[in-house]
């Protein structure tokens, strides 16, 4: 039975009721934090930075996975250590020396991730894969909640797959961006290890429950 890691999208919560949506999901059958941070120039759109992090760090009891869509991402690396960031994602397409930033964040003791915009080939990776713990695939262009799935994403995925067990890597998939119950299993079937899910939890009408769905469903 496979361990589908579920990783709610804290960018589509209730940011007046912050404490209380982090809350739950401490008490749900969930198994990451999710935490997008965007700076406005790398993708079109501002989330939120370092003080609400550090706010959602108090209260929350899981692993905080921070995937940053933000230039010159080096420059802030200890900051998310210090915020009590666990996996610490980086973009490839805004990073110049990829290798360099990867030791950096593990220099960190954090876990270090890269992400694939979804116009990116897999195959940028191949030099670089025994390296990361996690790879994260967009399946929608980053930068906004709540758009739709792009199907390309399946087989991206299972090339990953492929380049993880070429390489007898450790490397885990993570999904980011229109993942619902409808195209969990199938994610999962062709190599995820790990979902995002932002909208598609928080605007159902019991998100505690539509967590234990997804986690049902990848089993």
């Amino acid at each position: 039975m496979k361990n589908t890691i579920i990783a709610p999208s804290v960018l589509a919560a209730d940011f007046g009721n912050l404490q209380r949506d982090v809350e739950m999901i401490n008490n749900s059958e969930a198994d990451w934090f999710h935490i997008d941070i965007m700076d406005g120039v790398f993708v079109p759109n501002i989330s939120y930075g370092m003080p609400v992090l550090d706010a959602i760090n108090k209260h929350a009891k899981k692993i905080l996975d921070v995937h940053l869509m933000i230039v010159d991402p080096d420059r802030y690396i200890k900051t998310f250590k210090d915020l009590g960031t666990d996996i610490l994602t980086v973009h490839y397409e805004a990073c110049t020396h990829l290798h360099r930033t990867i030791q950096a964040i593990k220099a960190e003791g954090m876990k270090a991730g890269v992400a694939l915009n979804p116009h990116t080939n897999v195959n940028v990776l191949e030099d670089i894969i025994q390296d990361l713990d996690l790879v994260l695939i967009m399946s929608v262009n980053p930068g906004f909640g709540g758009q739709s799935f792009i199907e390309n994403t399946y087989d991206k995925v299972r090339k990953v797959k492929a380049m993880i067990e070429a390489k007898g890597a450790s490397t885990i998939i993570e999904i980011d961006g229109g993942v619902t119950s409808k195209n969990a299993k199938a994610l999962v079937d062709a190599g995820a290890d790990a979902l995002v899910a932002g909208s598609f939890v928080f605007k159902s009408e019991n998100p505690t429950a539509t967590i234990a769905e997804l986690k049902e469903i990848t089993k």
